[in-house]
């Protein structure tokens, strides 16, 4: 009997260690590896989001959101705007078209979204002491996507909220106890006075201490007198204080691990989560509206200058692989700042004037409505013909439309509009007119590393890229997200077309046989 038991004791000994090995075996198979899934690397990892109410946040947080559904949370640096709290802010925002297939696809993920009080213009980001701590407690992953994109902002207000956001950014990464990546996104133009910048960390402009501690001690008033020469050569008080940034990262990433994007002038979506996504007139795409409803004749630019324009989701794809590929890394003290130039490929850029040129054909297929003249601009890096250009073409038929419309009893704003394309073509002229190239071999690199089943998914390649298609979906975006025009129905907006086209082309007859008069009479007078 003893034998017996013994035997049967064994067995039972054998078959457990053969269920455990069993079980051990199973769960390996379904476990995937992270190094081989980018949704698997981003399950249960929380995320830290500053910059989630602007146009790259917005579509950031869509994307994880969808594209890696078993994310655990996502914390987004919110404050009150407009009578509005954070929460019901936040309301509005996922009402946006942006997150018609998110919420097909995945409504329930919506609830991961953790909206926290802040302010990046506030000293510690505004955080309360308790959303502080939790975020040190729970966060794995900083993306610091907050900036003041505006290129006219005070010397005090840039640094505030550009820079010295980025280093208490950087305060509180060092306290979170599970970080794995911090990204930052900074701009590919924060180094202009390199013909090529390349994907490495640069030497500062000033040092970055000194300059918080100016705007935060010193008169507004005083710190705008310095302010052209703390800028010195650099353009605009956005650059200058991203070049700042980015030294705060350099500094911080000797002891965290860190990465900086840096993409171009970010415009509407190329593919995801569908054509033409676009919500904000920043940069380009004001003045592009301006051109298309023949609002701006003639433009401060270069006709050879490429425009380096970036869709808003390869730009996201990117920011996705680097946190991905920063995250698999072990960090060590010797570690080395993961920098990507985040920019369109030379061989497939094009010119301003051919941009403008597929627009112009463009509008005539896809008007928008309420066009005052035919969309064509000069372009002329010549200051004295700008200024006399606009005000032939811009003022002065600004101020007839706006006595017309007066006289109508219709509120005047041709004016105005035409002040603020004056200031927005003055803003970008140092972009219209001068070019850089830019290295992009980590951003190939990293397109090699996407795991095969994610390709489609994740991808930054812009092989298949058709320039022509893209400005027709952004035209189209332009109209529907941002002017709100019906792009269903283009008959009234084409019928004004047409009649625009008529009176330009009249006028442009009778200016001309009037020349002609005028010359004949004075040769035979």
């Amino acid at each position: 009997m003893g034998e017996c038991s013994n035997l049967y004791i064994f067995f039972i000994v054998v078959l457990r260690c053969k269920l455990h090995l069993f079980y051990f075996i199973t769960m390996n198979k379904n476990t995937i590896d992270p190094a081989k899934s980018i949704p698997a690397f981003y399950a249960g990892q929380s995320i830290f989001l500053t910059g989630a109410t602007g146009f790259l946040g917005k579509v950031y947080f869509e994307k994880i959101l969808r594209s890696c559904p078993d994310v655990r949370e996502i914390f987004i640096l919110m404050r009150p705007k407009k009578g509005l709290n954070i929460n019901e802010r936040l309301e509005k925002i996922l009402n946006l078209p942006l997150y018609n297939k998110l919420r097909q696809e995945q409504p329930l993920n919506f609830k991961k979204l953790i909206p926290i009080s802040g302010d990046a213009n506030q000293e510690n980001l505004g955080l309360s002491t308790a959303d502080r701590q939790m975020l040190i407690e729970r966060v794995n992953i900083i993306i610091h996507a907050a900036a003041s994109v505006k290129f006219n902002d005070t010397l005090k207000y840039a640094i505030l909220t550009n820079t010295r956001s980025t280093r208490d950014i950087c305060i509180l990464a060092e306290c979170v106890k599970n970080l794995i990546a911090l990204v930052y996104v900074s701009t590919a133009y924060s180094h202009l006075d390199n013909p090529f910048i390349e994907e490495k960390l640069y030497s500062p402009v000033d040092d970055w201490r000194k300059m918080i501690k100016m705007a935060e001690s010193l008169d507004e008033h005083i710190l705008n007198i310095f302010t052209i020469k703390c800028l010195n050569n650099i353009p605009n008080t956005y650059i200058f204080s991203k070049n700042l940034a980015e030294s705060v990262i350099q500094e911080y990433s000797l002891s965290l691990p860190c990465a900086i994007v840096r993409p171009s002038i970010v415009t509407s979506s190329w593919k995801d989560p569908f054509p033409g996504w676009i919500d904000s007139f920043n940069g380009p795409i004001g003045l592009m509206v301006a051109a298309g409803k023949g609002l701006m004749r003639v433009t401060l630019a270069s006709n050879n200058i490429t425009a380096n324009y970036m869709p808003v989701d390869t730009v996201i794809n990117t920011i996705i692989l680097v946190t991905w590929k920063l995250g698999l890394t072990t960090f060590t003290p010797a570690s080395t700042c993961f920098v990507v130039n985040c920019t369109f490929p030379n061989e497939k850029n094009v010119s301003f004037r051919v941009f403008c040129n597929i627009e112009a054909k463009l509008v005539e297929k896809i008007p928008l409505y309420g066009n005052v003249w035919i969309p064509h601009a000069l372009f002329t890096e010549n200051y004295v013909t700008y200024y006399v250009l606009t005000i032939i073409w811009h003022v002065l038929p600004a101020i007839l439309l706006d006595l017309i419309l007066k006289f109508l009893r219709y509120r005047p704003t041709i004016l105005e509009l035409q002040k603020k394309i004056y200031v927005a073509n003055r803003a970008v002229r140092h972009f219209m007119c001068n070019e850089w190239e830019f290295e992009n071999t980590n951003s190939r690199d990293l397109m090699t590393l996407i795991p095969s089943d994610n390709r489609e998914i994740f991808s930054i390649d812009l092989y298949d890229f058709d320039i022509k298609q893209y400005i027709t979906d952004g035209l189209i975006g332009c109209k529907k997200y941002l002017l709100h025009e019906d792009v269903e129905n283009l008959n009234k907006a084409k019928t004004h077309f047409k009649r625009v086209k008529l009176f330009v082309s009249t006028l442009r007859i009778i200016i001309a046989i009037t020349m002609l008069w005028m010359m004949i009479k004075w040769i035979f007078s």
